[in-house]
């Protein structure tokens, strides 16, 4: 049975009207609901918790004579005469005016007796619309609003936007949402989760009236994302989230771990037989690991590492730690590549404390799988590396202590709680090679402690990097000629997998081809589109030096390790983020051979583009690189937006609101220690946020605590 709770479906009734279909809503069928969902999701709190994309203001009320072009502008206007179109395909045009001048507006297959109905002539009208010239004077295009005088309380000052998609235009979209607003808010109250003398500090409105003026705005500014209402709901999207870490964090602390106690003598075998003495900083972080083992408490830690920090041997002294204490260890990576190289890694690591590593696959079948199965069973494995598929299938371990998850960022909290269901009170060490931002760090990784690998191993070669124009790219593929006649090894890596009409950007595919007719078969290929077991042939008999260069996309950024090469090429780098370019770049510099990492770039570059790629050429310091990589690119881009481990959020902006995301880590962290099981006025409250934004595994985490 599993001992990690699922996430509820047992919510408080007073948010059932969050969680309403939008179908629910008066006027909307299944197409319009299928649109509404694809823009913004399925229920109404999807729609009143996505704020406008901008707004329509319709406050701007000049002259005609006054009147700026591309001014959405709102008139009171005589309706001067109709001129109908002598073709189908000219428009429909009606002259109007006021005391300053006449204007023209034109609709595109307008009906004459619907027109004339509209706007009578010498009748008074109210329009809206966005103003243009065309012919020397100004036109409105299919005006937004046309509206008798007597109903001029039907036009919207301030008219919101919202994300739209095929079958749904604003003025759906935006009814729908008013509509979900009214039903949200005639439910029950959820009660206030902040804490009151934060809120009157910030100057906050409550959050039901915060909800309101979000979607009918008062003033402009009221929908910008640093006002008081904005800040207020993304206070409450970033509270909900570190809540639940927070959550997670006192559940992990409270629960009973497994005192592992060890004299360190597998340690001191491997640490003696180790190539190179520790870094203090893998020292210090080996120190907090054996802590956390040795105590009553479940680990629960994150070692993040700079590229080349060596974070692979301190997984292994975890591993001796716990092999000696009785224990295994289960070892997840993202790809089977970055497993293979593992069981490589950890197995040469553990060798001398005569430690048994394997790995466990997809590709196992039969009476290997079977004697593998029985080798985790029985015990006779103690240290076993895997991908996702080892945590997912019936694999079963005799006495499972440790659970090491590689490049986390691959994956999210819910995840690591699966992981450790494996095993009785297991361990956790979650491992990154990717430097990345505090605040991104607390959003992630929240209910972790963090030890951190800043130095690298003794010997190591400062990387020489250069930046280059496309323009010189055939002195490029001469300087490499030349390193490849010394014995040296290249990595090329080009941004697209194969030609594309719409980008002009080279293609390994077209590389390779080029390459190859001046090097021979010397040249690999590795992409994507490769099956893993092509991958990992290619990075075995490149490393094996069959190969003298390597042209690949970014499949290579983590889990290809090939020591002798030491020039890496990389085409269009001004398309690829910081964090990107220092993993790329850590590919090389794996020896105590000078190095050398070459950025080509398509001209011209924008200052924004110039300053980035300094940075690189300036510091190898992975966490100052992704600092900067924040501030040049924003949060959005950091790591690939589509990575499942990062948060995505709706109403927070991580680059408008950090200095919110601290608070509310603080705040989290605080509520949960005063009142761990919620039952405060404001801990209830709290329950109801978490369920609110679908943090509610926080809650789960709680009634297992």
């Amino acid at each position: 049975m599993s001992r990690t709770p699922q996430k509820l479906t047992a919510r408080p009734s007073d948010l059932n009207a969050y969680f309403a279909d939008v179908t629910s809503l008066k006027g909307v069928g299944d197409k319009v609901g299928e649109a509404l969902t694809r823009a913004m999701g399925p229920r109404l709190r999807d729609l009143v918790l996505t704020p406008p994309t901008g707004l329509v203001d319709r406050t701007n009320r000049p002259t005609i004579a006054g009147v700026r072009e591309g001014d959405i502008a709102t008139f009171e206007v005589t309706v001067g005469s109709h001129i109908a179109p002598n073709s189908r395909n000219r428009p429909y045009r009606v002259r109007v005016f006021d005391d300053t001048g006449d204007m023209t507006l034109t609709w595109f297959k307008a009906y004459p007796q619907s027109m004339e109905k509209l706007m009578p002539v010498g009748s008074r009208r109210i329009i809206s619309g966005k103003c243009e010239v065309y012919n020397a004077e100004i036109q409105m295009t299919h005006p937004d609003y046309v509206l008798k005088l007597e109903d001029a309380e039907d036009l919207p000052e301030l008219e919101t936007l919202y994300p739209l998609t095929a079958g749904l235009g604003q003025k759906i979209a935006r009814k729908s949402i008013s509509n979900a607003l009214d039903k949200v808010l005639a439910g029950a109250h959820l009660g206030n989760w902040l804490d009151a003398t934060f809120q009157t500090q910030q100057d906050w409105p409550d959050y039901r009236a915060a909800l309101t003026l979000l979607h009918r705005p008062e003033h402009p500014v009221d929908v910008k994302e640093d006002s008081p209402v904005r800040r207020r709901l993304a206070y409450d999207e970033l509270l909900a989230k570190q809540l639940a870490m927070a959550l997670v964090r006192e559940r992990n602390r409270g629960t009973g771990g497994r005192v592992l106690a060890a004299k360190g003598d597998y340690v001191d075998d491997v640490l003696k037989a180790a190539p190179f003495p520790p870094t203090g900083a893998q020292a210090r972080a080996f120190g907090e690991i054996k802590a956390d083992m040795a105590s009553s408490n479940r680990m629960s830690r994150l070692l993040q590492g700079d590229v080349g920090a060596g974070k692979t041997f301190v997984a292994a002294l975890a591993c001796a730690y716990a092999a000696e204490a009785g224990v295994q260890t289960a070892l997840m990576a993202p790809t089977e590549i970055l497993a293979r190289q593992h069981v490589e890694t950890l197995g040469r690591f553990l060798e001398p404390a005569g430690l048994i590593v394997e790995g466990v696959t997809g590709r196992d079948k039969g009476k290997s799988r079977e004697a593998l199965a029985t080798g985790m069973e029985e015990g006779y494995i103690d240290v076993v590396v895997g991908t996702h598929a080892l945590f997912q299938d019936k694999a079963a371990f005799k006495n499972l202590g440790l659970v090491i998850i590689d490049e986390q960022h691959r994956f999210g909290v819910r995840d690591r709680l699966r992981l450790t269901e494996k095993g009785d009170a297991t361990d956790l060490l979650v491992m990154t090679a990717t430097p990345i931002p505090r605040t991104l760090a607390l959003t992630s990784y929240g209910d972790l402690d963090i030890s951190i690998l800043d130095e690298k191993p003794a010997g190591r070669v400062p990387i020489e990097t250069a930046i280059l124009p496309l323009a010189r790219l055939d002195g490029v593929i001469d300087a490499v000629g030349r390193a490849v006649k010394e014995g040296n090894q290249v990595y090329w890596v080009c941004p697209l997998v194969e030609d594309s009409e719409l980008l002009n950007l080279s293609s390994v595919e077209d590389r390779h081809r080029q390459l190859t007719a001046m090097f021979g078969d010397r040249v690999g290929l590795l992409h994507g589109r490769l099956s893993a077991q092509e991958k990992e042939s290619m990075s075995i008999r490149f490393k094996a030096g069959e190969f003298d260069i390597l042209v690949a996309t970014t499949v290579i950024e983590v889990g290809v390790d090939a020591p002798n090469a030491t020039i890496i090429v990389i085409e269009h780098a001004e398309r690829f983020g910081l964090a990107q370019l220092h993993q790329l770049r850590g590919r090389v510099g794996r020896s105590d051979k000078k190095s050398t990492c070459l950025l080509l770039y398509q001209g011209p570059l924008s200052a924004n583009g110039k300053a980035r790629l300094e940075i690189m050429r300036q510091s190898e310091d992975g966490f100052l690189i992704a600092e900067k990589d924040w501030e040049l690119r924003g949060s959005g881009d950091l790591l690939g937006a589509a990575q499942s481990g990062l948060p995505r959020f709706t109403l927070a902006n991580l680059d408008k609101h950090k200095d919110l995301l601290e608070t509310a880590t603080q705040d989290a962290r605080l509520l949960v220690q005063m009142d761990p099981g919620l039952k405060t006025s404001r801990g209830l409250a709290a329950r109801n946020l978490l369920y609110l934004f679908e943090q509610d595994y926080g809650i789960a985490m709680m009634r297992a605590g």
